[in-house]
């Protein structure tokens, strides 16, 4: 199976000039825990911003959510895949790198960003021995 057939396509961005509050609201009402940050016009990826990053990060720096920016907390090791690669690459690379989800782009020659594949996609489509096993060598890297 392709990561295309898998992936969310609809990824949403946030500006750096976002505060911690507002991408919270925002994951809250989109339901989600990962936002793409842009550099404010939407031509260019500059990181990625996740749940855990607004709760662990954020409360371990003391930032102050209602005037810390996302700019300021954004992961900008962004972790990708392409969109015609087998999913078990993609589960290969979350159990690599330790990380639940990852940025999908078209193609090499590109690279435009066209969705997010996650843990929770592989499992939605029915690849739950896939799912399990990622989810296992993740958590067991973290611990």
């Amino acid at each position: 199976m392709k990561i295309r057939e898998v992936m969310t396509e609809k990824v949403e961005f946030l500006a750096p000039e976002t505060t911690l509050q507002e991408a919270a609201v925002r994951m809250r009402e989109l339901g989600c825990g990962f936002l793409a940050v842009d550099d404010g016009k939407a031509e260019k990826l500059i990181g990625v911003v996740t749940d855990r990053d607004l709760v662990i990060r954020a409360t371990a720096e003391g930032l102050d959510p209602r005037t810390s920016q996302i700019g300021d907390l954004v992961t900008d090791r962004v972790l990708y895949c392409f969109a015609d690669d087998d999913l078990e690459m993609a589960s290969g690379s979350m159990r690599e790198q330790g990380v639940y989800r990852l940025i999908v782009l078209d193609n090499p020659d590109s690279k435009k960003l066209c969705g997010v594949i996650s843990l929770g996609d592989i499992l939605r489509h029915g690849e739950t021995k896939l799912a399990a096993s990622t989810a296992e060598a993740i958590t067991s890297k973290a611990a």
